[in-house]
């Protein structure tokens, strides 16, 4: 008589507390199953995948040597925790995962007490994880504290302003660095992973511990000569880093998928470290998936897939998605003008600059994941009578307004903005969500701020930056395909401030601004069907506002709805400011303004959040019919 197949670790284990219960033999075993869960529930969401795979040895020994959530562990950046979500008791919601009312796509403090801070920009990890030290100090605590920071964010000179924090307050904060790309060193075996926990151990901590005992005794000068000395000292051994000079004791690199290296290292240091501790684990992106493994980008962000083939589906292609047409159009532009360059932050794929980094190496610059250079970068190429298109999602330009405000627009320098995911994005949620853009940009003298409504309309714009030298300059579009129009081979330059009419009206106006045209052209012929004759403008531009095409509306039609897919304060604010001054608003003009409502929105198919807000066709027949005090029943009748 066959016995009964033996349950799954991972079935025993809903919280890191069962884990914990687990004899340490047995936890490679749950590693590989944690593996194989993750590549099935990714297989049918979608989602980050590589930089998960790349952690699940370290998810799971950070777990079984630390108190979570008592020790508080943030990851940075959010993707790489999906193998976290899995073992903190959301792993029957894994294929929720990134879909409307489901598990965010990266850590969330209101979705559990696990994720102790959330993160979906990087680099935050360390400056939340030292408020996190501090706080628990000045409580009189004695948990631990952990940041896992990785996948790149080590770029970022947020990530070097905490440590540099942190080693002035010697506060007792944990650090591991995920590295994932093999870009600062790699693992030389057992001996590497000897070495990593000798050095973590009693014998150098408590020796670092006596010298600072005996200069207590002795005073600051001798205090500060003999810590020097002791860290001198180990230089010799190990070799001096960067690290140890912002004031982190720095333990590796080893391997961060051996867990018989990595369990004694992480005991270690929780129990006899004081100050700042970084340790350095290398781990393979993409570990132990071939499809990922051998990918150029290890699977980092993938569609639903074939676990066995690796093959991902494909979105039906009706039109070109607007990156490719920014990054084709812009390569058009280049081939005329060699004064043209690109500047990405991390994102070279993602915004298209990879293919003009194919067609133009020499002029194509990927910073990292490091916005605030690359604006000031891009500022000072504009200087020098370059043209450059600093290519960066609307949620991470974020990142570097101050750059914007005060290295680009003050100076009047034309440094060209190119603005992808603006709008709704889907599934990645709020923290990628692109509505502030046009609010914080057009509200900056001099600059010139325009939208994409459709993929012609960005060619003409793309076209349109490369020839304004005036100052600076931004155009935004969304992710996605194009809406189908027919297709320049060349962009047009368009006249600055200058809107346009796309179909003549009477009663009603309809105004507006980026990809919503194509809804407000629906609408239009509802509302004439109805009998209500209706007017379409596409806006093109928030700066400078085309006053002379928003004033021949306000006093032609008796509604006006101005459309715009962003945030309070953007678009639809400076044209009711200058109708506002002009009078317009006194002549018994109906005016709405439909835009994103003033929350965070969390994920959902992009065409559900549009719908939600009142930005598609019906939407806007409603506002119509609103406005006129009837409703769409009436107005049918």
């Amino acid at each position: 008589m066959k016995s009964p197949p033996a349950t799954p670790l991972l079935d025993t284990v809903r919280f890191p507390s069962d884990l914990r219960k687990l004899p340490e033999s047995k936890l490679p075993q749950l590693a590989e199953e944690l593996r194989a869960e993750l590549i099935d529930v990714v297989s049918q969401t979608g989602g980050h995948l590589g930089a998960g795979l790349g952690v699940v040895e370290l998810t799971v020994a950070i777990h079984y040597v630390f108190n979570t959530p008592d020790d508080r562990l943030i990851w940075d950046v959010g993707h790489q925790a999906y193998p976290h979500k899995i073992l903190t008791g959301r792993r029957d919601r894994m294929r929720s995962l990134r879909q409307e009312n489901g598990l965010s796509g990266f850590t969330k403090r209101a979705e559990s007490e696990y994720d102790p801070f959330g993160a979906a920009h990087s680099s935050t990890s360390i400056s939340a994880g030292l408020g996190m030290a501090v706080g628990r100090d000045l409580k009189g605590g004695r948990n631990n504290v952990i940041a896992v920071i990785g996948d790149g964010a080590m770029s970022a000179g947020m990530a070097y302003e905490a440590m540099n924090n942190a080693g002035a307050l010697d506060a007792r904060l944990i650090v591991i660095l995920n590295d994932n790309d093999m870009s600062i060193a790699r693992p030389e075996g057992a001996m590497s992973a000897y070495l990593a926990r000798l050095a973590s151990g009693r014998t150098y901590l408590n020796i670092r511990d006596i010298g600072k005992k005996l200069t207590s005794y002795l005073g600051k000068r001798a205090e500060n000569a003999v810590s020097r000395a002791v860290e001198h000292a180990r230089g010799y051994v190990t070799g001096g880093t960067l690290f140890e000079e912002l004031g982190f004791y720095h333990i590796g690199p080893i391997d961060g998928h051996n867990l018989e290296h990595l369990i004694p290292v992480l005991r270690n240091v929780r129990d006899h470290g004081e100050g700042p501790v970084l340790i350095h684990v290398i781990t393979q992106k993409g570990k132990g998936y071939a499809p990922a493994e051998a990918a150029a980008d290890k699977y980092h962000g993938v569609n639903k897939f074939d676990v066995i083939t690796g093959a991902q589906a494909k979105a039906p292609a009706n039109a070109p998605s607007y990156t490719k047409v920014f990054a084709e159009s812009l390569i058009r532009e280049a081939r005329e003008d060699e004064k043209i360059v690109a500047v990405t932050a991390a994102m070279p794929s993602g915004t298209g600059l990879d293919l003009f980094g194919e067609a133009f190496p020499k002029r194509t610059f990927d910073v990292g994941i490091a916005e605030q250079h690359a604006v000031t970068f891009a500022a000072g190429l504009a200087t020098e009578g370059y043209k450059p298109f600093a290519a960066i999602y609307s949620t991470f330009l974020q990142r570097a307004y101050d750059q914007v405000v005060h290295d680009v627009a003050i100076q009047k320098l034309p440094v060209r903005f190119p603005i992808d995911r603006a709008g709704y994005v889907g599934a990645d949620g709020p923290t990628h969500c692109g509505a502030f853009d046009t609010t914080y940009l057009a509200t900056l003298p001099g600059f010139v701020v325009m939208a994409a409504a459709d993929e012609a309309e960005l060619k003409h714009m793309v076209r349109t930056a490369a020839a304004y030298d005036e100052g600076p300059i931004s155009f935004r579009y969304p992710r996605g395909n194009g809406v189908g129009v027919e297709m320049p081979e060349r962009g047009s330059v368009l006249e600055i401030g200058k809107g346009r009419i796309v179909r003549e009206g009477t009663k009603v106006a309809l105004l507006s601004l980026g990809t919503r045209l194509a809804d407000c052209v629906l609408a239009a012929e509802e509302l004439d069907a109805a009998g209500l004759s209706t007017t379409v403008a596409d806006a093109r531009f928030a700066k400078p506002l085309d006053e002379e095409l928003v004033a021949r509306l306000a006093r032609q039609h008796e509604v006006l709805v101005i459309v715009e897919e962003g945030s309070v304060g953007g678009f639809a604010s400076h044209v009711l400011h200058f109708l506002a001054h002009r009078g317009l608003l006194e002549t018994g003009l109906k005016v709405r303004p439909l835009i994103m409502p003033d929350i965070f929105t969390d994920q959902a198919k992009p065409e559900t959040m549009i719908a939600g807000a009142g930005l598609d066709s019906a939407g806007i027949v409603r506002a119509v019919f609103s406005a006129l005090g009837q409703g769409t029943a009436a107005i049918r009748a």
